[in-house]
């Protein structure tokens, strides 16, 4: 290794500064909602909310499991910028939406771009990581989400009473400023570039970051190999059950994640807070998933993320079932700290065990194929929360409602094994000898 390399903090900041700009672009739907329900121009009811909801967040499972399939094949730069430049645009065209359809059709192209940046960006962070310090490493990385929802939740509560909901949606747009520095400062994935076949461009990125070659043929199969395998190794032989288990804890993840985030102003309004309150105790739970997440990769750290998930399951649950019988405010305050720490928090430190869990070849496969099923249950939890929301008591409903799905997220995650089965780490059969002695990754 040479002792004089790029500093890998850039890659940081930049998987970091999208992030943000990715929970920012997921938490305004919910921080705007009490102004689009009944409020002028589109004055939609609560089940159309909870369908647009539904239907904006497909956008992010066809956006991940493209990324899962495509970004083992083209590169996880190429899907990175792409992703970041959807988005953006995305966000500009929904500010400018005149009619229903058209907000709906641009909030799908916004969800398609955020659906692909974080298996995108959690892969690559994690290959550039220190091994030694990579839960901390990742764990600051993955606050750029909820910062990005605490950012939006603030500036919601500002500019929506006065404003309306279309500043909150323009100011993403001004992500766009920063695609350039993303295509001039963003490397490739070097497990990529040996995948792919161009050693010497691999072997370039790893000696200007000062990242450990792995041993030959160790970590990755041929070029041809890879892309028809990275996918099939998540579902084949010992490794199925955990794949799913691992699916279905995602889906309770953020099916939970997409729920509260949607409706939580909404049924605190419904329960007799003002607007502009309701909207600052989504903050608050934004807030929480920002402390959580770092506090949660620090322990991970020591004890590995699997039982920092299902302790973060059980803590929202608790918490939320606390919320639904509706304490005064300051413990009301607490206790949606414990559940944005236990809510998104937890999903953050699902995403670094599901980096670790799958082989170098298969990992943005298997996190985007996860986050893509995933997105399953955050399509079917705007529409859930919009039942709950019905209810005579929508605080009491929804904060129940939810709690039973963290529940659920924690017993999957009882049963996913710590590490993956050591027979599916095995490398599919070379295109040739020659092949298989020139593959680093």
């Amino acid at each position: 290794m040479p002792t004089s390399h790029r500093s890998r903090i850039p890659v940081y900041v930049l998987c970091w500064l999208c992030l943000v700009a990715d929970g920012y672009d997921l938490m305004t739907y919910g921080a705007t909602l009490p102004a689009l329900i009944g409020g002028e121009p589109f004055r939609l009811t609560p089940d159309q909310a909870g369908h647009i909801g539904s239907l904006a967040l497909a956008g992010m499972l066809v956006g991940s499991l493209l990324a899962g399939t495509l970004t083992d094949r083209v590169g996880r730069r190429r899907i990175f910028i792409l992703s970041v430049t959807a988005f953006s645009l995305g966000m500009i065209l929904t500010a400018l939406a005149p009619s229903v359809g058209l907000f709906v059709t641009f909030r799908v192209l916004t969800c398609v771009g955020v659906g692909g940046l974080l298996p995108t960006a959690v892969a690559l962070a994690s290959e550039f990581t220190d091994p030694a310090v990579r839960s901390r490493t990742l764990g600051l990385v993955l606050t750029g989400p909820p910062v990005g929802m605490v950012l939006a939740s603030l500036l919601a509560s500002w500019l929506v009473p006065e404003h309306g909901f279309r500043p909150v949606y323009a100011l993403a747009g001004s992500m766009l400023l920063v695609v350039p520095f993303l295509v001039r400062l963003l490397p490739e994935s070097p497990g990529f570039l040996a995948v792919r076949g161009d050693l010497a461009s691999a072997e370039r990125v790893r000696a200007a970051y000062g990242l450990q070659a792995p041993a030959i043929g160790s970590e990755g199969p041929s070029a041809t190999g890879a892309r028809r395998s990275s996918v099939a190794t998540l579902v084949s032989g010992p490794m199925l059950l955990p794949t799913l288990l691992i699916w279905g804890t995602t889906f309770c993840s953020l099916l939970t994640v997409f729920g509260i985030t949607t409706w939580l102003p909404q049924a605190m309004s419904g329960s007799g807070y003002g607007l502009g309150s309701s909207i600052q105790f989504l903050l608050v739970y934004c807030l929480g998933a920002v402390i959580g997440t770092v506090v949660a990769a620090v322990v991970a750290e020591r004890v590995g993320p699997k039982p920092v998930v299902v302790v973060g399951f059980v803590v929202a649950a608790a918490a939320l079932l606390v919320v639904s019988l509706q304490p005064a405010t300051a413990p009301l305050v607490v206790l949606l700290l414990l559940a944005g720490f236990g809510g998104f928090g937890t999903q953050n430190i699902l995403n670094d065990f599901i980096a670790r869990f799958y082989p170098v070849h298969a990992r943005a496969s298997g996190l985007g194929w996860a986050l893509g099923v995933g997105r399953l249950g955050g399509i079917i939890g705007p529409t859930f929360g919009a039942w709950a929301v019905g209810f005579a008591q929508p605080l009491t409903a929804t904060a129940v409602a939810f709690a039973l799905t963290a529940l659920l997220g924690g017993l999957l995650m009882l049963f996913v094994p710590r590490t993956a089965p050591s027979a599916s780490l095995a490398r599919p059969r070379p295109e040739s000898p020659s092949q298989n002695s020139e593959i680093l990754r």
